[in-house]
């Protein structure tokens, strides 16, 4: 789905007369366009299709368990349309298919890319792995820092949320434990 800049920028010009601002001043008059511009790089993931990132997927095994730490991330709380940034960790045991590392990264940008909640985010990564490789077992977790806690409201600047989910074998408690260790520090 195409983003309408157009109709972003009257928003934005709309929302800036509603606070009590000049639009057309020096400092305002180019930010409806900025604004576009950003939410279409913010929301790029709509109506895009998460299994396509993972459609190379090869036959074959890698071994036990496949981890990739710290992939970093942002995305726009559908609450109150405020950034939250992290880091998601995820992890999978591999069944007949695997997939390049990168596009690991890849899903987790492009789910990011859409209005979320970051439960949710967690849940859509996990989930699309399930269905593209079969695998035996999947654990993600999020790690991230949200505006709308840290700017507005509580205002706790240093807090971060984490949110996890599992799949398959990497359900088990034992298993799930094993993983979380290894990726360290996130429970």
């Amino acid at each position: 789905m195409a983003i309408d800049s157009g109709r972003i920028e009257a928003a934005v010009a709309e929302i800036l007369a509603a606070i009590g601002e000049d639009p057309g001043r020096p400092g305002l008059v180019d930010t409806p366009r900025r604004v576009a511009e950003a939410y279409a790089d913010f929301f790029s993931g709509v109506g895009a299709d998460p299994l396509a990132v993972l459609s190379d997927a090869l036959e074959g095994e890698s071994g036990e368990l496949v981890i990739v730490r710290d992939i970093q991330f942002r995305s726009i709380c559908e609450h109150h349309l405020l950034p939250f940034l992290g880091v998601a960790h995820v992890a999978y045991a591999p069944g007949a298919r695997i997939v390049g590392l990168g596009r690991l990264a890849e899903l987790v940008t492009l789910l990011a890319s859409r209005p979320q909640l970051q439960e949710r985010l967690t849940d859509e990564i996990a989930d699309a792995l399930t269905t593209a490789l079969a695998p035996e077992g999947v654990v993600v977790v999020l790690d991230a820092v949200h505006g709308c806690v840290s700017a507005r409201g509580p205002r706790q600047a240093t807090s971060s949320t984490v949110t996890v989910a599992s799949r398959g074998a990497l359900a088990e408690p034992t298993a799930r434990a094993g993983v979380l260790s290894l990726i360290g520090g996130a429970s």
